[in-house]
């Protein structure tokens, strides 16, 4: 694609960076086939490529953004399927987040968008802020039909039924291992997964001891920025990203640190992205390069811990998850059990991580089965199941239809944004990865699977 930037323009390091994917596309239009907005909307401009001719325009002519760009731009999931399918490669990401910060600093917004993208940002990156939203999200909910937004209806639709209570083990400390200690890692545990399910880090934490790792939950992390990113805030997200540098940083030098880990897809793909969202930062731009040299999805590191030594004898917990000594144990309860695998928008796209959940859960003795399209997004996005539910109702039908009918005893994902999109809308229990291999490996049943499972009336079954 031919660009016409001028050279003032082009000292921006983002619009640099801009010109350099906008000069990539080759209008091939590939990437249509696997836009889920698209196939959801028919309209060109809900595709990547009239997106990107959107935004070229926009950046161009350093156009004041207009109802229609922001519109089209905003309906956008970042789910990623169209760099997964670019023959030519355009990085769509950093384009559109660029996109994204432009319309913010240079588009007036109606009222209502302001206010809601303004407590969106204010509450989800803080777990306690976001307890406090739930607990009145439960109060509200019998009061639904008198509300005049889709979106906050959409808000208490997501709000579960259950509020777990606060995990200790999410603290600032370190988790010892057991036996021989193998690698020091750090758990990123996140923000609004420690307010909607405090089992994923617990099972995180138990699984990885188990395989000899100490765990540590280092002191200043929390919230990885990607919520805030996502909505063009690029100063609140770089200064939640900049914490975490410093956070893990610090552990680094105190100890050292052989990976950090991360159960929390779409936490990933933004952490692994620093290194490129702090490139002009003269303070930060290394260690934001070091982390995210070591960040890695928990899957990543089960495999390579599994990988590592293979002339040496397994413990119990690894030999279980690899599989190696079924034929010597009797059965466990879990063996045999069907679990459809959702494989998330950010694993799948953002980090190109595809088969490490399946082959784990598989030689851990589950039955792993996959739905039609497994490539198409469920909808949630982050927080684009709350601002725009209408388009979001639709692809969360239609996965959980292609779920449902693989006939699965057990839903499972990576991320939790996942997790409450598709618990919404079913009975089936829905489950984070780790939790069915800490369960497989010696570790408690996942609480979700101790429920009866129920034809779902709004909020989702997850614990």
């Amino acid at each position: 694609m031919q660009t016409h930037f001028t050279d003032a323009q082009l000292a921006d390091p983002d619009v640099e960076r801009s010109n350099e994917i906008l000069r990539a596309c080759v209008h091939c239009g590939f990437c249509t086939a696997t836009c889920p907005t698209y196939q959801v909307l028919g309209d060109e401009l809900d595709s990547p490529r009239g997106r990107i001719y959107l935004i070229k325009d926009m950046l161009e002519n350093n156009r004041v953004p207009d109802e229609k760009t922001v519109r089209h731009i905003d309906r956008c999931l970042s789910c990623l399927a169209c760099m997964t399918t670019c023959p030519s490669g355009v990085h769509y990401m950093h384009l559109v987040d660029h996109a994204r910060s432009y319309i913010e600093e240079n588009y007036q917004r109606p009222p209502s968008d302001r206010a809601l993208r303004w407590v969106l940002a204010r509450i989800l990156p803080y777990p306690n802020r976001f307890r406090l939203a739930l607990l009145a999200a439960k109060i509200g909910r019998p009061f639904k039909r008198l509300l005049p937004d889709a979106r906050l209806r959409a808000m208490l639709d997501m709000a579960p039924r259950d509020i777990p209570p606060v995990s200790r083990n999410d603290d600032p400390q370190s988790f010892a291992p057991e036996g021989k200690r193998r690698k020091r890692v750090a758990l990123m545990t996140g923000c609004a997964q420690k307010a909607l399910n405090t089992d994923i880090n617990d099972a995180t934490i138990r699984l990885l001891t188990r395989l000899g790792c100490e765990v540590v939950v280092a002191e200043g992390a929390g919230c990885c920025g990607a919520l805030t990113h996502h909505m063009g805030k690029t100063d609140e997200s770089h200064a939640s990203a900049a914490s975490n540098i410093r956070a893990w940083h610090n552990e680094i030098h105190n100890g050292g640190l052989d990976a950090i880990v991360i159960n929390t897809s779409g936490c990933g793909t933004t952490v692994k992205d620093y290194g490129h969202m702090f490139r002009e930062n003269d303070d930060l731009a290394v260690c934001a390069a070091q982390v995210s040299n070591l960040a890695c999805d928990i899957s990543e590191l089960l495999v390579q811990l599994l990988d590592e030594d293979p002339g040496e004898k397994h413990s119990t917990a690894r030999s279980l998850i690899a599989g190696t000594d079924r034929a010597d144990k009797p059965e466990a309860p879990h063996h045999g059990m069907v679990v459809a695998y959702h494989a998330a928008c950010s694993l799948q796209h953002g980090q190109k991580i595809k088969t490490h959940p399946k082959t784990l859960l598989k030689n851990a003795g589950f039955t792993v089965v996959e739905p039609a399209d497994s490539h198409l997004c469920c909808g949630s996005a982050g927080t684009y199941n709350l601002m725009q539910p209408e388009i979001s109702g639709q692809l969360k039908e239609r996965k959980i239809r292609t779920l449902e009918a693989r006939n699965p005893d057990i839903i499972a994902a990576g991320n939790i944004g996942c997790m409450m999109q598709i618990g919404s809308g079913t009975g089936i229990p829905v489950v984070h990865t780790v939790e069915l291999l800490d369960w497989a490996s010696g570790g408690p049943k996942p609480p979700a699977l101790s429920r009866n499972a129920t034809a779902p009336s709004g909020p989702p079954i997850l614990r």
